[in-house]
Order: structure tokens, then C-alpha cells, then sequence
């Protein structure tokens, strides 16, 4: 399932941001501003650790259940990122991809992100792929139903294989993570990647995500160079 051989996979769970404000005695909306600071150091970090793919968990299914003051609040960030950012990522060569079904955005907001996928899709330096109303069953699901389809129309699913499946997904041509780090403290994937982290190494850390740095990012990476990945064998 890799694009090449060689790139390297990185999926973050970016937790922590609300929990890092309470902390400070701010509204969590301002530990949401601080965790798009984190985001765009941890980006502007991965070429230099050898990170081809970025993967982060921006904005789930199941984050429509918070205020909607804050779900507002969030959707305005996400806003903001991309018009101050979006030139500065093209001229370093990182492409932009979505996860997600952006059907429930506001129109505006799902112009803007399409427009961005749009503008640097001939990006290869670093691809960041941003998971907005994203959750990994339902991911599944749109795939199930697509291979459906192709059922109806007469192709035999006897035939199928993983990689059938897996083209069928929103990260379809891109390889599977080769780490997963979570920060927050949580151990848990929350509905994050189901398929495609199948075989990932996971690295938590208690350090919220607005405080999460390049330096850190190192030392996941250095536990995951010690680590020795079988894949089911021995």
C-alpha cells in the first residue's frame, strides 16, 4: 500500500488544546489558537525529521457534540490556517489533502478547503492531510458502500483484495502510518485511521498538544527507530 518504499507516515491525534487553556484560566478556544501554532511548527518540522506524510486528527464526528460555541469558534480557526498559510505552504512545497466528508461545512468554509487542495496539489515535499468530520467507521462505511456499487454493476467481489479496499478510502494512494502519536495522556485511538493503522507503532505523551515541540516529535521518532516491526511475522 506505499506510494514508495521509502516515505515515512506520520498521524497525530492533537489532543490536549482545551485542558491547556483550562489550565492557564483561558477559554479553551484560546488553547485551540495555540494548538494551530503547534501544527504549524510540527509542519514546518517534518521535512527536516524525514516526514513525507502528515496525518492529524483535526475535527471527528463526534467533535459536533461540543458547544456550539466552540464548534464555531473551531471552524473560524480552521478558516484563519488557511488564509494565512496557505501561501507559505505552497512555496515549501506541502500539499494539502482532506479526510472527511466537508458536506456538513459551511459552503464558504468548504469552498476555501477544496481551493486549498486544489492549489497545492502538485505539492510532493510534505503531503498534510487534515481528518475534518472525520471518523474511521464511517470511512469504512463510504468505502463499503462504493464497493457496493462496483458489486451492482457487475464486478465480482470474490476478486477483491485489501488493496481494493483500501483504494476505496479517503487515504487512498497515500501509505499506511508508520507511527501514530497521541498527546493528552489518553490511550485510546478514537475512532482515528481504523484501517490503516493496523501494523503502526503508537507514542503517547502526557504533553498537551500546544506544547508539543520538534524536539519531542525526535524523541518519538528515536523510539521508533529502536522498535522492531514484524508485521505478524518473526
Amino acid at each position: 500500500m506505499r506510494e514508495n518504499a521509502e516515505s515515512f507516515h506520520l498521524a497525530v491525534i492533537m489532543d490536549g488544546n482545551g485542558r491547556w487553556a483550562k489550565g492557564r484560566g483561558l477559554p479553551r478556544l484560546m488553547g485551540h489558537r495555540a494548538g494551530v501554532e503547534a501544527l504549524k511548527r510540527i509542519v514546518e518540522a517534518c521535512p527536516r525529521q524525514g516526514i513525507d506524510y502528515l496525518t492529524v486528527y483535526a475535527f471527528s464526528t463526534e467533535n459536533w457534540r461540543r458547544p456550539s460555541q466552540e464548534v464555531r469558534g473551531l471552524m473560524g480557526l480552521l478558516g484563519e490556517y488557511i488564509d494565512r498559510e496557505l501561501e507559505r505552504l505552497r512555496e515549501n512545497g506541502v500539499r494539502i489533502r482532506v479526510l472527511g466528508d466537508l458536506a456538513p461545512l459551511a459552503p464558504a468554509l468548504a469552498a476555501k478547503i477544496r481551493q486549498s487542495v486544489a492549489a497545492t496539489a502538485a505539492n510532493r515535499r510534505l503531503t498534510l492531510s487534515l481528518a475534518l468530520n472525520y471518523g474511521g467507521r464511517q470511512e469504512i462505511l463510504r468505502a463499503a458502500r462504493a464497493l457496493a456499487a462496483r458489486a451492482l454493476a457487475g464486478e465480482d467481489p470474490a476478486a477483491w483484495r485489501e488493496d481494493d479496499v483500501a483504494a476505496a478510502l479517503d487515504t487512498a494512494g497515500m501509505p499506511d502510518p508508520d507511527l501514530l502519536i497521541r498527546t493528552g495522556g489518553d490511550l485510546r485511538v478514537s475512532n482515528f485511521l481504523l484501517w490503516q493503522i493496523a501494523y503502526t507503532e503508537i507514542w503517547t505523551t502526557a504533553s498537551f498538544w500546544p506544547d508539543f515541540s520538534e524536539a519531542e516529535l525526535g524523541e518519538a521518532l528515536l523510539s521508533f527507530r529502536g522498535r522492531q516491526r514484524r508485521f505478524g511475522g518473526v
